[in-house]
Formats: C-alpha cells, structure tokens, sequence
C-alpha cells in the first residue's frame, strides 16, 4: 500500500464506497419513480423492478386508508362503547357493499390489466368509462334503502338503546353517500390494472388526509363548527372521499401515464357493461360469501354484548391498518399476472407472485409478533374501557398466530383475480366461511359457552384453513389458461 499522503486511493478501497452511492442513488431513484408514477411496460422491464414500481404505491396507498381506519375508531372510541358498536354494526352493512365494489374492482382491473397487457388501449378505456356508470347504477338502490329504513337495518342487527337513538344519522350518511365509496373503488381499479398505481395512491391520500383532518372537527366541534358527535365522522368520511372521487375523474380525462378516458367512450356500451358484470360476478360473490359471513359474526357477538362488537370492531381497525400494506403488495400481484398474461408470459406471471407472496410473509410475521407480545397495549389505545380492551386483545393474540399464512392468501386469492379467475376464490370462500366458519364459531361461542373467545377461534381455524389450500390450488396452475 502507498505511503504518500497525496496518493490516490487504491481501486479496492474506491470500488465498495461507489458501488453503495450507485446503489443508494438507483434505490432513490427508483422510488421517487414509483411515487410518482411512470410509463414503464411491466411485462418487460426487469421483475424485481416491476414488483418495486407498483407495489410501492399500492402500499403506500393503503396505509394511509388503513391509517385513517384507525383515527377514525381513535375518535369514535371517545365517544363510548355504544358509538364503536354503531360504527361496528353499520360496517357490517357497509361490508355488503364493500363486496360489490371490490368485487367489481377486481373484474375491471383484470380487464383493463389483460388489454393494456395486450397493447389494446382503446378497449381498456373503454372499460374504465362503463365501470364508472356501473358503479352509479350499483350505488342508486343502496342509497334509498340506506336512508329510509337506517333505524330497522341497525335493530335487526341488535343494536343497543344508544345507537338506535344516535346511530341512525352516522348509517344514513355512511349508505346514502356509498357512490363515493364505489367510485374511488372502481375508478382506483381502472388505474391500478392499467399500472398507473401512483396515481390510484395520491388520490387515497387526498381523500383520507382530508377524513383525517375533518374527524375531530365534526365529531368533537372546534370554534364556529358545532359539535356533530358520531354523524360528524360520517359527514367527514363522506366529504374527504368525494373529493377523492372528483380528483379521479379529472385525471382518468385528462389522462394517466397508460389510460385516458375520451368523450366518445362515455357512450352507455352494453356489451361492454355486460363483459364486466360478467367478469365481476365472481368477485361479488367471493366477497360477499366473506362479508355476510362477517355479518353473522358480528350478530353474535352483538349477542354477547356491546363491549364484544366494541372490542372486535376496534380489533379489526387494527388489523385493517396493519394488514393494508399486505393488501398492496398483493394488488401489485393482480396487475403483473394480469398484464403478463395479456402480453403471453405466464412464466413471469406466476414468478411475479411467488416473489411479493415471500415479501407479504416476512411483513406478516413481523405484525404477528406485535400482536402476540402487545395486543392490550395496541388496544388501550383507542379506548379505556377495560371490558373493550380484554375482548379486542384476545382476538389480536389469537389471529397472530395465523398471520404468516395470511400473506400467502392474499396473494393467490390476488393472482387469481387478475388472472380473471374470480370464480374459484368465491367458491373456496363459500365452503371455509359459510359452511366451516360460520357454525364453527356459532357452536363454539354459544352452544360450548365460550362467548366471544368462541368465535375468535372459529375465525382463526377456518381463515388458517382457506389460506393453505389456496396456496395449494394456485400451485397446480390452472389459472394460467383463463380468458378474459
């Protein structure tokens, strides 16, 4: 080695240190292009580029939706046992709907996702300006039926004196106001099949930074603002989501980085209309197989009290945060096998899902330990209520020891779905939920005495189930032949 101190550095001591700056600068690089959305062909560039391009957004999309979930049960739970329970049993009914959107979602971003894929651009936009007038058609006849009979939809599910007296304003806001729930749903769809999934995070943003900032306004009151307690967070969900929805539509016009919606696909096309239901209808079914199922859970817990929905409603907002960026990871799958599917690469296709499949089972194992060494701890955060936290804590413990199977799951049920195979989920949904779950959890909550423990463990013994013969059914490969 060189003694002179004006001498310059050997070539093996340069070469580590500039190999790192390289790499930090490209991983910075990539990530500024993944916020802020690109043009890149996802069935060519390089896999592990791909996955990074979309899943970024997508996970970053959803953790703010997930962050908003809990803010908004934080502020909700200052308000009492009885206004948990309502926000509970109202996202019991609000689930049915989840349901169609997301089942809806699913059909429109394997259409759009197979014909960008495909290079058929005009057909995709096509399908994006149909999605859009399905979704208002869906949304008229909940409306009503949200609004005028509130008060009986809420007694049918064994609401408690308070919340039929203060409730109904909260589900006659949530229902009425759904065509925003399923326009940023179907219209997010339509971004994230066609890549431009930076675009579908920034609108989420918008919309739940702005639900955030109007919660404790409208809940608590603040100068001329009165007080609205439990109707001001449905009040301010809608406002923030209807500014997401508006956001949407102005840029699928003016157009994304791989699909712009003209005038001249606003046309009312039938058989286009047709070729989503068509293609959705699966994935209304899977989802509403799963979400009625929640439905009857929530009836027995509201059987068992109100601190056991309160607990599990505030349980469930923590699991919605955490598992979120889970959820991204796995729709950046139902877009890469989609498009590659289109573009005749199912190779790279099922490659792209074992990939994520690994990075969703590492985060979930992390989540998993949290929720075993800290579930009082994550709980006591958004109520004092003892009872609440003893119920919500047991059900975090419980499913924890499930989680490193959830991430395998949901990114089958994820690859399936983009392939188009939106049938075979809806089936598999509706033996382990219908048939396993629902009296699993039934016979063990009230027929052995085990309240609400009884169905914490009903859920973890079907939903561990589905997940591995999923796994299973994706490895022998039929979806790779489906047509959409």
């Amino acid at each position: 080695m060189s003694t002179d101190p004006n001498a310059s550095p050997e070539p093996s001591a340069v070469a580590p240190a500039t190999a790192a700056r390289a790499e930090s600068h490209s991983l910075w690089s990539e990530l500024r292009a993944a916020v802020r959305g690109t043009g890149a062909d996802y069935t060519t560039i390089p896999l592990r580029r791909a996955v990074f391009l979309l899943a970024v957004p997508m996970v970053l999309e959803l953790a703010l939706e997930s962050t908003f979930a809990v803010v908004d049960i934080f502020f909700v739970g200052k308000l009492g046992a009885s206004a948990v329970a309502t926000v509970g049993l109202t996202e019991s009914y609000l689930f049915l709907l989840y349901s169609i959107a997301i089942g809806l979602a699913m059909g429109v971003t394997a259409l759009v996702a197979r014909r960008i894929g495909e290079h058929r651009h005009e057909e995709a936009a096509v399908t994006a300006a149909q999605a859009v007038w399905l979704a208002v058609l869906v949304s008229v006849p909940v409306a009503v039926i949200g609004i005028v009979w509130a008060r009986e939809l809420l007694a049918l599910m064994g609401a408690d004196a308070w919340t039929l007296t203060h409730g109904v304003p909260y589900m006659q806001w949530m229902l009425g106001g759904n065509v925003v729930i399923m326009l940023l749903f179907v219209i997010n769809a339509v971004f994230r099949g066609a890549g431009d999934a930076a675009v579908a995070m920034r609108v989420l943003w918008v919309a739940n930074g702005l639900n955030i900032v109007l919660d404790p306004l409208l809940i608590f009151g603040w100068g001329p603002v009165p007080a609205m307690g439990i109707e001001g967070a449905a009040i301010a969900t809608n406002i923030g989501r209807g500014v997401g929805v508006l956001m949407q539509l102005w840029i699928l016009f003016r157009g994304g980085k791989h699909i712009r919606v003209l005038g001249t696909h606003l046309a009312l096309q039938g058989a286009a209309l047709w070729h989503i239901v068509r293609t959705s209808l699966g994935g209304v079914g899977q989802m509403i197989v799963a979400m009625t199922s929640w439905i009857f859970l929530m009836r027995i817990l509201a059987s068992i009290g109100s601190e056991a929905v309160a607990g599990a409603t505030i349980a469930i907002r923590i699991m919605m945060f955490t598992m979120m960026p889970a959820w991204g990871m796995s729709n950046a799958a139902a877009t890469l096998v989609g498009q590659n599917l289109g573009a005749n690469e199912p190779g790279r296709a099922e490659a792209s899902v074992w990939r994520i499949g690994w990075y969703n089972m590492a985060y979930l194992v992390a989540v998993s330990i949290a929720f075993f060494l800290l579930p009082r701890e994550l709980v006591g955060l958004f109520t004092d209520d003892t009872a609440v936290v003893d119920v919500g804590a047991e059900w975090l413990r419980i499913l924890s020891y499930s989680f490193f199977v959830y991430g395998w799951w949901m990114v089958t049920v994820q690859a399936f779905n983009g392939a188009g195979d939106t049938v075979t989920p809806t089936k598999i949904n509706a033996v382990f939920f219908w048939l396993i779950q629902i009296p699993l959890c039934w016979w063990l909550a009230l027929q052995l005495g085990w309240q609400q423990t009884g169905v914490f463990w009903g859920v973890f013994v079907s939903e561990t189930a589905v997940g591995l013969f999923t796994l299973w059914l994706f490895t022998r490969g039929r979806w790779k032949t489906v047509q959409v």
